[in-house]
């Protein structure tokens, strides 16, 4: 079975890390809900290759942030479009960004949905 998945690369303060953590955390639960097989985000910590453009670059990330890389899984686009319209318009995740302090500017964000190419491993093993 091929899966589908969303990408997404972001700048964070270091300083509000541990908000958007536990911001991710509930999200991640919603996008669950709403037909995601998993979700992943971790926080960037070698960013650097000689020859190669960086994501910090990418991004334009500044000295005191972060770079998160995330994506979520789905079963198909068909199930992400589906998810990608219950997900907008759940209240809890407007109220979760509204109440939180996360420092999460999704107009930095560089994001993309893509089709299964190469896969070595069960995507449920990672």
């Amino acid at each position: 079975m091929a899966n589908y998945i969303d990408g997404f690369v972001f700048p964070l303060s270091r300083n509000h890390l541990n908000e958007y953590k536990r911001l991710a955390e509930s999200v991640a639960q919603i996008w669950k809900e709403h037909g995601a097989l998993d979700y992943f985000e971790y926080v960037g910590d070698d960013m650097s290759l000689e020859g190669t453009r960086s994501f910090t670059d990418v991004v334009a990330a500044t000295d005191n942030e972060i770079v998160v890389f995330g994506w979520v899984v789905f079963d198909s686009r068909e199930t992400r479009d589906l998810a990608n319209e219950k997900v907008s318009s759940d209240s809890r995740v407007v109220d979760l960004i509204n109440s939180s302090n996360s420092g999460f500017d999704a107009k930095r964000m560089v994001y993309g949905g893509f089709n299964s190419l190469v896969r070595t491993c069960d995507v449920n093993a990672v």
